[in-house]
């Protein structure tokens, strides 16, 4: 189970975990991979894979490369690369991923952002190259 994850993705030198029976309250930065059996409320960013098994709770904003929930989410996730929902796996907040999987049963409550967010840069550019344009203009 846990040997063919490390073995998928980047180089990992370690889960971090929060066990059934703990509690976890507060932000919290992971440079890795996570998994979720207990309760926890803040935020987590900037992990490569969150995983929320079956038993687990977050009450709180998720951002990770990607993320794989069985247990529950309340709050918005932000998934790089994907999100699965398993099914007995329930989400209620917004989401914003490339790649989204639903499983029959699973339950899903908020709204949905899919694409690229190479698009968001170049509107960017557009949004302020206008302002570059009429100052050559004027100088010719």
């Amino acid at each position: 189970m846990f040997g063919e994850k490390a073995g998928r993705g980047d180089a990992r030198e370690g889960m971090t975990l929060i066990s059934e029976d703990a509690f976890f309250h507060g932000s919290l930065v992971v440079k890795g991979s996570l998994r979720v059996e207990g309760a926890f409320e803040g935020d987590i960013s900037d992990a490569v894979d969150v995983e929320i098994g079956a038993k687990g709770r977050v009450t709180g904003n998720l951002a990770a490369e990607t993320v794989v929930v069985a247990g529950e989410v309340l709050g918005d996730i932000v998934a790089a690369r994907s999100l699965e929902i398993l099914a007995g796996g329930r989400v209620t907040g917004d989401i914003r991923t490339l790649k989204l999987k639903i499983d029959e049963g699973a339950h899903y409550e908020g709204a949905c952002s899919m694409g690229s967010e190479d698009g968001k840069p170049r509107r960017r550019r557009a949004r302020s190259e206008p302002d570059v344009a009429p100052a050559a203009d004027t100088v010719s």
